[in-house]
């Protein structure tokens, strides 16, 4: 028995420590935040962190992805109702807004991330784009949207949004860009795609 104990309290320790490094990281950059910072945001010893994962870039992955999962999962619960492309759009907007920060490092610094971390991001990408991918068909067997490809509806949407997330110093210094424009972004793009 106390070694289910011991086990639980390193579960609990680890868990901690990741939701610190994905908080530090959203705040400080995911290549510039050092471990001491994780450590004191974690509230354990500096040692702790390596006691749990061995290097700084497995704790860079590890935190991916496990964001990575928790944004699928939350993508899949907006998304997954059926809806139409409108819905869609704004389900992934809401998704991303509610972990923005840390999106947006990923999106801004994903040339410098290890190849599984850019990974995750293309299953991020894969899981909105099945979604989209569901509604475009029916609206446009409907004749509501243009008969456009699939593949650019997605990426001219998350072109749209990528570029607003990766300006959201000009577009909203300090706050959410997507909290901000993200009804605007839907109005204008869904304009764009709606069948003439």
């Amino acid at each position: 028995m106390p070694g289910t104990k011991r086990q639980e309290q390193k579960k609990q320790t680890r868990s901690r420590i990741l939701e610190a490094a994905i908080e530090q990281f959203a705040k400080q950059g995911l290549t510039t935040t050092s471990t001491v910072a994780i450590a004191e945001a974690a509230h354990v010893a500096h040692g702790t962190v390596f006691a749990h994962f061995s290097t700084q870039e497995e704790l860079l992955s590890a935190a991916i992805e496990e964001f990575g999962k928790r944004i699928n999962q939350r993508l899949h619960e907006l998304a997954g109702a059926g809806g139409g492309v409108r819905e869609v759009l704004a389900a992934h907007l809401k998704g991303l807004t509610e972990h923005e920060a840390f999106y947006t490092r990923m999106i801004t610094e994903a040339r410098l991330l290890p190849e599984e971390a850019r990974n995750t991001l293309i299953m991020i990408q894969s899981t909105a784009s099945f979604h989209l991918s569901e509604a475009v068909e029916k609206e446009i067997t409907a004749g509501s949207i243009q008969p456009l490809p699939v593949h650019l509806v997605f990426n001219g949407w998350v072109g749209l949004v990528h570029y607003y997330l990766a300006n959201s110093d000009l577009f909203a210094p300090g706050g959410s860009v997507l909290e901000r424009y993200g009804h605007e972004l839907l109005q204008y793009y869904m304009t764009l795609i709606k069948a003439r």
